[in-house]
């Protein structure tokens, strides 16, 4: 018997990204007012009281709240299958630093925190307990190599206080 030629692995391009975020929520205008006033997201768009969009800069949307499901619902079960969190990626380590003093100005405790090698990242849920972290790339070249030149992210705490001392 031949051997069957092994398919290619299925790929997407290098440069596909997330695009958006949709999370069922149970209170939209408090949700509206955590994303846009908390992190700090435009509402670009908004369907009553049942849906709204918000975005960062002039896109369209990253983020969709809605209650189509959830409305007055309490938070998913911790063990339950679904989302763990949503990432935010900043563009510099003084952004990230603001957006997590405004965070921790509305009075979210922080989950945790982490320097990963390839990034710094804060983790919180937010007013329906979905999990948020905020975070910022290091610099490609300084991202920890093993001795084989493969990716070796690590897992060590961060210093709160000096990211937030370095906000803009």
């Amino acid at each position: 018997m031949e051997e069957e030629d092994s398919p290619m692995p299925i790929t997407v391009p290098s440069d596909t990204r997330v695009g958006h975020i949709h999370l069922k929520v149970s209170d939209l205008e408090r949700a509206i007012h955590f994303y846009s006033e908390v992190l700090g997201f435009n509402l670009t768009q908004r369907y009553g009281d049942q849906a709204a969009f918000l975005g960062a800069g002039d896109y369209h949307h990253h983020i969709g709240l809605n209650t189509w499901h959830s409305r007055g619902a309490g938070p998913a079960h911790e063990r339950a299958p679904g989302l763990y969190h949503v990432a935010f990626l900043f563009p510099d380590r003084a952004s990230l630093g603001a957006a997590v003093q405004r965070v921790l100005d509305h009075g979210t405790v922080l989950d945790g925190a982490a320097d990963h090698g390839v990034s710094e990242a804060v983790y919180f849920r937010d007013p329906d307990g979905n999990g948020v972290e905020l975070y910022r790339d290091h610099p490609t070249a300084d991202w920890p190599r093993d001795a084989g030149g493969h990716l070796a992210m690590t897992n060590t705490p961060l210093d709160v206080a000096a990211l937030l001392a370095d906000a803009q």
